[in-house]
């Protein structure tokens, strides 16, 4: 492990990284993942954006459990990992940050130039007016239209909501756009079975192709959605170094790979590097190649 934080630290040293974050990042603040050691995907099927917007029932059934599971989303504090990569960051080391969390938490820890590729959680969106509100607002509604709604909660789910018996679901009462009137409201994020959209993604890839490294944090890279930076940073050239606990479908693209938590390893990498100046860019010689066409 020494030698390759040694390597990694050297990498990073040099500036110009990007970071793609996972969820892994996020277990520390006590949001579990899908796939990683406090992994919930063989327990737990998350909503379709498919079974949303067609079947009213499955849509009562996020808006109830997501309306307990969002209150404990919205008290969770950064944690040394995404403290680190700020760090880092205000060093000049870290140009940006593509995360694929919905939890808002490199933003709360101080992070900038941070592109969230599947949205975020507290915000909301109609899907009829496109306006967009604010999860607190909305939570205020839904409390107001669910006064008498009480039920339990042992453990939040990776997307943000929790599990809860159908005889509670179907007390839960939901609430349309305070806009329009009759627009079905969406947690601003990227569902499973929805696409990102395309000029967020061909903002990632300009992001890919300017980084001198790409540092992926947290993440499997089971989905395209955020294995396909890795692909093309590879393709590029770029080294690419992967901090994960447990293997990933990057692998086989990476320089380096770390595994081991990032609570403690991101902190460590801050104090050997944050305190040193990064080498500039080169010239136009180095410039980036113009980005090609996003796939979404």
């Amino acid at each position: 492990m020494t030698q390759t934080l040694d390597a990694v630290s050297a990498l990073v040293a040099d500036g110009g990284v990007l970071v793609l974050s996972g969820a892994g990042l996020s277990t520390e603040s006590g949001i579990p993942d899908y796939r990683g050691p406090s992994g919930a995907a063989r327990r737990h099927t998350p909503m379709t954006y498919q079974a949303f917007t067609r079947d009213p029932l499955a849509r009562r059934r996020y808006w109830a459990r997501s309306h307990l599971g969002w209150r404990l989303i919205a008290r969770a504090a950064p944690n040394a990992g995404h403290r680190a990569v700020a760090q880092l960051q205000h060093a000049g080391l870290i140009d940006a940050v593509i995360t694929q969390n919905v939890d808002g938490l490199h933003a709360a820890a101080s992070s900038a130039s941070v592109v969230e590729l599947h949205g975020r959680l507290d915000e909301v969106t109609c899907l009829d007016c496109g306006n967009l509100t604010s999860r607190e607002e909305l939570d205020r509604r839904l409390r107001e239209a669910n006064r008498d709604f009480v039920a339990h909660v042992a453990a939040v789910n990776p997307d943000g909501d929790v599990d809860l018996p159908d005889e509670q679901v179907a007390a839960f009462r939901v609430v349309d756009c305070g806009i329009c009137g009759t627009g079905m409201l969406k947690p601003d994020v990227v569902f499973f079975g929805e696409t990102v959209p395309a000029p967020r993604v061909a903002r990632c890839f300009a992001l890919v192709e300017q980084a001198r490294s790409l540092l992926v944090l947290g993440s499997s890279l089971t989905v395209m959605s955020g294995r396909r930076f890795v692909i093309r940073a590879a393709k590029r050239g770029i080294p690419v170094v992967i901090v994960n606990q447990g293997p990933t479908r990057g692998d086989g693209h990476a320089t380096h790979t770390l595994d081991a938590p990032l609570g403690e390893v991101l902190p460590a990498l801050a104090d050997r590097v944050a305190g040193r100046t990064p080498t500039p860019l080169s010239s136009t010689a180095d410039a980036p190649a113009a980005v090609e066409p996003a796939a979404v």
